[in-house]
């Protein structure tokens, strides 16, 4: 049996921001915004919804479609940089909201990286007959680490969650190789200052990403014995449009292969991954049998990447 994709979800908040908003609180144009980085708006979640609440809408939405209860969980992982609190966890939080009684629960961070850091941790503990169902979850409120008033960042970021249920599938299906990294001598490129807020040297987190989303998209096309020609979908973590299209390129894929929700949600950080990825199952674009690469990279500096095949 391999380790697989059982069910996906996600959800967003109702608030949309738009890139004409944006032209009335700050320096900025929609035609700036969009050709630099390919969003048009973001969603924004109100002041009494915190990563939980969004956390927990996708879990429903992931757990329904996996046909799996609650109780059948075994292990919850959330992948967040803005927990509702510094403790309790976000995961933890998350259990009492879904009544996940019989499952462990903890955070990872690892930034945008999150969702691929736990997807990889829930597939040892599936392997090892430790757990058999694990609910994985990227979840991201940055709207309330973001300083409105810096353009250079502002017109970025939204907030989202995405959620995965993991399980064992039949063999020759699920994940097929990956790859996991950091670097942390770049973590002063992207990280969160003294006064709460995001800051990020936009070059150097940029020059980052052309070269790594792409060599990672191609090693674990590598380890998994395929060749880039195999690959019938990307989704990459929705940073920027031209960081994606990079990555695109880099696989030979066309357009219309690659996930591509950045110029309606911006960048969701570790939801990124698995909110694109629901919405692209939900949407028929991912088939069974497909092989599908995710790729992503964040702050620390970090990067992960899966190839897998789609099915149970």
């Amino acid at each position: 049996m391999g380790v697989g994709i059982l069910g996906v979800g996600h959800y967003v908040p109702t608030k949309i921001l738009t890139n004409f908003d944006l032209e009335k609180m700050v320096d900025t144009s929609d035609e700036w915004i969009r050709t630099r980085t390919g969003i048009e708006e973001r969603r924004i979640a109100d002041d009494d919804m915190n990563t939980s609440h969004m956390a927990y809408h996708a879990s429903l939405s992931a757990l329904e479609d996996a046909n799996i209860s609650p109780e059948e969980i075994d292990l919850i992982l959330v992948a967040t940089v803005t927990p509702d609190t510094p403790f309790p966890s976000v995961s933890c939080m998350l259990q009492e909201k879904l009544g996940a009684w019989n499952a462990a629960a903890m955070d990872i961070s690892a930034a945008c990286a999150g969702f691929m850091y736990g997807m990889i941790t829930a597939k040892q503990f599936i392997e090892t007959k430790v757990y058999k169902n694990i609910l994985v979850v990227g979840a991201e409120k940055l709207s309330k680490i973001t300083d409105w008033t810096d353009r250079n960042t502002c017109v970025l970021f939204g907030d989202g969650a995405g959620a995965a249920v993991l399980g064992e599938v039949s063999d020759g299906r699920g994940i097929l190789a990956f790859e996991l990294g950091a670097n942390g001598s770049g973590g002063k490129h992207l990280y969160q200052k003294d006064d709460g807020y995001l800051a990020m040297n936009g070059r150097e987190v940029f020059k980052f990403a052309v070269r790594q989303m792409p060599d990672s998209s191609i090693n674990v096309i590598e380890k998994a014995g395929l060749q880039k020609e195999d690959v019938d979908f990307l989704i990459p973590h929705q940073a920027n449009i031209r960081i994606m299209e990079a990555a695109m390129e880099k696989l030979g894929i066309s357009e219309d292969r690659m996930a591509k929700v950045i110029n309606k949600y911006g960048n969701n950080s570790s939801a990124s991954i698995p909110m694109a990825l629901s919405e692209s199952v939900k949407n028929g674009k991912i088939k069974e049998d497909d092989v599908v690469v995710l790729v992503g990279f964040g702050a620390g500096l970090t990067w992960g990447a899966i190839s897998l095949r789609w099915g149970r």
